[in-house]
């Protein structure tokens, strides 16, 4: 079994198998999509303005910032892109770690290669591919133990700036004892949010990747100029072995990785389900309900937003996104508009909604998110759903299909479709492409849309 910092140095593209390569094609198209609809985000507007007056160029080259444009420092452009990806809540994430990863590392490692490219130094895609494989699995395992050795819920923003110093830093060329440094400086400085304040009180701070995502750039720069940090806890701590114990011989990135169908928290996204499929099973009309109970676990409960009053509200709620489903059959980017909140009919049907904390759904809801729901009719007929877990889980996967109809949902209208295709079709290949293919897809990621 190697040191995580030495698999992180000596890991080559011929070790990624096509599982791998495969959830992280998915994972880039998926991420883009929502990039593109999160740069239309008030959120992501004040991002792209405070790393414009707080991270200017430097000499670590420019960087720029995603759909956007605009040249920062890396770590800038790091911040940016993970405020503006976690401003829709529908990017890839991993249940065991309650936590999404991809939102802070596709940002940090896009923005260093774009400041290389422009010192000449581009990479490939089958270098990036590997630099995603390192960020993604340390991430992933850093954020286990955390959540086992830390009494507090920490947001993904504390064990992604861990993955991305350990990623940057091979990205910059450091050896295996300044990976390891970097790590330490990651996961030292790394934001240490609370998540269930933001699940209690929505607001744009969100999933901490925000400032996770600059941290870990900015540590992995720090230790290549000597700055020393080890050790990681989260990754050579006593109570954290177990979680590294088959590193190298087993993926967490290929077995954890989920898809959002839904821009909301992954906790609302059984009862979405739920409701879909008795309203689907049943031939209802969204005037044939008059309540809906949800039994879930007790986190899930937390989500309450009966009537959310910004975005941010809704992502983190779970009555509202439900009566959304029933209503309108969908929640995509239509419903990510403010005129959604004052809709009269979601309004009628969130504020009937009961939400149940259940002890035995919040007791097998370890690594997976459990919930019922229950539609009462006008002429008083309960109908029940069976327990469920979400979709887009291991077991309960999307489609490729599913991943291409979402990415264009968010895409076509920001992006256009032609541009929407191309980015489709070369992070569909991205690890076989050439340096120079590789910089057409960052300027087609990062360059403004307009």
């Amino acid at each position: 079994m190697p040191t995580f910092d030495r698999f992180a140095a000596d890991l080559t593209f011929a070790d990624l198998s096509e599982p791998v390569l495969q959830v992280l094609r998915r994972s880039f198209l998926d991420t883009m999509g929502v990039a593109a609809v999160g740069s239309t985000t008030p959120l992501a507007a004040i991002a792209r303005q405070g790393a414009t007056a707080l991270f200017g160029v430097t000499n670590a080259g420019p960087a720029r910032m995603m759909m956007d444009g605009t040249p920062v420092s890396p770590a800038g452009a790091a911040m940016a892109g993970a405020f503006t990806i976690d401003s829709i809540d529908a990017h890839d994430g991993t249940s065991p770690c309650k936590g999404h990863a991809g939102s802070a590392i596709f940002p940090a490692l896009m923005a260093v290669a774009d400041a290389q490219r422009g010192q000449g130094q581009p990479v490939t895609g089958a270098d990036f591919a590997t630099l995603l494989a390192v960020a993604y699995e340390v991430s992933y395992r850093a954020g286990l133990a955390q959540h086992a050795t830390c009494a507090d819920y920490h947001t993904s923003g504390a064990w992604t700036a861990v993955g991305v110093a350990a990623a940057v830093a091979r990205q910059l060329g450091a050896d295996a004892d300044t990976i390891r440094h970097a790590a330490g400086v990651g996961e030292y400085h790394g934001p240490r949010s609370q998540m269930m304040r933001c699940i209690d009180h929505p607001t744009m701070v969100r999933d901490g990747v925000g400032w996770g995502a600059p941290s870990g750039v900015t540590a992995a720069y720090l230790a290549t100029m000597g700055f020393t940090g080890a050790p990681a806890l989260t990754c050579e701590g006593e109570d954290a072995a177990e979680f590294w114990s088959d590193l190298g011989d087993k993926w967490r990135l290929v077995e954890d990785t989920h898809y959002k169908p839904y821009p909301c928290c992954r906790w609302a996204h059984p009862a979405l389900d739920a409701a879909t499929e008795l309203m689907t099973t049943h031939d209802l009309t969204h005037d044939q309900v008059v309540e809906i109970e949800i039994r879930t676990f007790h986190n899930a409960t937390r989500l309450a937003g009966h009537e959310p009053a910004t975005p941010d509200e809704f992502a983190y709620s779970i009555a509202f996104p439900v009566a959304t489903q029933i209503v309108r059959d969908q929640v995509g980017v239509p419903e990510l508009a403010a005129e959604t909140l004052t809709d009269p009919d979601i309004l009628r049907l969130s504020r009937a909604t009961t939400l149940i904390d259940d002890p035995h759904f919040t007791k097998i809801s370890v690594g997976k998110r459990w919930a019922q729901v229950t539609l009462i009719l006008q002429d008083g007929t309960r109908l029940t759903s069976q327990p469920r877990t979400p979709r887009g889980d291991a077991d309960l996967p999307l489609s490729d299909h599913d991943i291409s109809e979402k990415f264009h949902l968010f895409a076509d209208p920001v992006l256009g479709r032609t541009r929407a295709d191309e980015i489709e079709d070369l992070t569909g290949r991205f690890d076989t492409l050439s340096a120079q293919d590789f910089s057409r897809l960052l300027d087609l990621c990062l360059s403004s849309p307009s």
